[in-house]
């Protein structure tokens, strides 16, 4: 987190002290740093810039506004995966012409949506999706661009809910049938072919799972280029994972070295499709300590922020680093603590027998890596209203996402005639 740094004896977001945000705003709260949404931009984008691609931004890592505007004004596309999605990718500023629409289950209002807004490829994941597209499109006389997703059936090494490259997955067309169905796709008036797409998992730490799909993938484009059949795109998905505690994940230059060294010789564009790798150590999520609660088996450290801000520790068992706020010398003393939310589930935790210094009511802590699917992924579990989100560039900040009220809460839900007249006829009784 070279953006987030301590300055005068308390931690920054760049030249903000996390602090004052908290004592302006509340907590818990996601702050994200312009400075390293850019610079991990940056870093993909001179890793390929000696090659035709498109970096597209996979919002489902997170899908603020002012960070799909932040990514775009640096010149990225997107990967969306959802009609929401997508008009949040166009209303962010990117252009439909640098979107890719991925995953299984596009409905046929998603699909006419996409067409409308002249996207750069759909990412097909099956035959039927296959053919109800061509069927819109034929509708419309508009062949709608296609990569066909590939399932390269190969671990990738990486928790099981993240993994999408096996044959038990639901992702993609395997890849022993690949031949077949790029062939009968090429004869759909409504699709226009325009190559192969291919993404394995999430949080991946080792290039050896990306060099083994990656070999059957340039196998298969050299295959069907080799009998004539059409392809200029080749989408490589995202996936590359970022350090958290202690993993050590490759580098995007290593990455991109072994990418030119397999596709070698194609002359076809190139998509990535980074999330993760792109916001995850770019925003951490501030959480003030509620109390320091001594049992006789452990020490708990109540926090604010709970399982529905962010829930990638009860979900997946994450860890993620957890930060004092406020400096303390590295020869202080250390506890071993769990560090726990308020909501009513044993899940909640957000580590557990974590060396941190002695805290007290009322301290802040930075969790870490809080970037990705931290925000995008959070609810009103417990009518609890989930953290704000604050962006900071340089010395200023901004609230990107205010939080909601348990007025705005109890405002999505609506009562039907007969409990409404039941409860105005109730308190006229009264």
């Amino acid at each position: 987190m070279t953006s987030f740094v301590y300055r005068n004896g308390a931690l920054n977001a760049e030249r903000v002290p996390l602090g004052r945000i908290a004592k302006e705003v509340g907590t818990p709260f996601y702050c994200y740093s312009t400075a390293a949404l850019g610079e991990s931009y940056g870093a993909f984008a001179d890793a390929f810039a000696d090659r035709r691609a498109t970096i597209c931004y996979a919002l489902k890592a997170n899908a603020n506004l002012s960070v799909i505007r932040t990514f775009a004004n640096l010149g990225a596309g997107a990967d969306v995966v959802s009609g929401g999605e997508l008009r949040r990718a166009l209303v962010g500023g990117i252009p439909g012409k640098k979107i890719v629409f991925s995953g299984v289950g596009k409905t046929r209002d998603e699909m006419a949506l996409a067409l409308d807004a002249g996207i750069l490829q759909f990412n097909v994941e099956s035959v039927p999706e296959l053919e109800i597209l061509n069927e819109i499109a034929s509708e419309r006389d508009e062949p709608a661009p296609v990569a066909l997703r590939i399932n390269p059936d190969v671990a990738a090494n990486t928790h099981e809910k993240i993994a999408t490259g096996t044959r038990d997955s639901k992702f993609g067309i395997d890849i022993e049938r690949a031949l077949e169905v790029y062939a009968s796709a090429r004869e759909l008036p409504g699709i226009s072919l325009q190559g192969i797409a291919v993404h394995i998992g999430s949080q991946l730490t080792d290039l050896a799972p990306f060099e083994a799909a990656f070999d059957r993938i340039a196998d298969l484009a050299r295959n069907l280029l080799a009998r004539g059949l059409p392809m200029v795109r080749l989408d490589l998905g995202g996936g590359l994972g970022i350090r958290y505690v202690d993993e050590d994940p490759p580098g995007v230059k290593a990455y991109a070295e072994m990418v030119g060294r397999i596709f070698a010789g194609l002359e076809v564009e190139f998509v990535f499709e980074p999330g993760r790798a792109l916001v995850g150590n770019s925003g951490v999520l501030v959480t003030s300590v509620l109390y320091i609660k001594e049992t006789s088996a452990r020490t708990f450290v109540v926090v604010d922020a709970a399982m529905n801000d962010l829930l990638r520790p009860s979900l997946y068992g994450a860890d993620h680093a957890i930060t004092p706020v406020a400096a303390v010398a590295d020869d202080s003393p250390r506890t071993t603590v769990d560090v726990v939310g308020p909501v009513c589930e044993t899940g909640d935790v957000f580590a557990t027998a974590r060396s941190l210094p002695p805290l007290a009511s009322g301290d802040l802590l930075a969790i870490g890596s809080a970037g990705a699917y931290g925000a995008v992924m959070s609810s009103a579990y417990n009518t609890r209203p989930p953290a704000a989100e604050v962006l900071v560039k340089d010395t200023a900040y901004a609230v990107v996402r205010a939080r909601a009220t348990i007025d705005d809460l109890l405002a999505q839900d609506s009562l039907p005639a007969w409990l409404a007249l039941s409860n105005a006829g109730a308190r006229g009784a009264a």
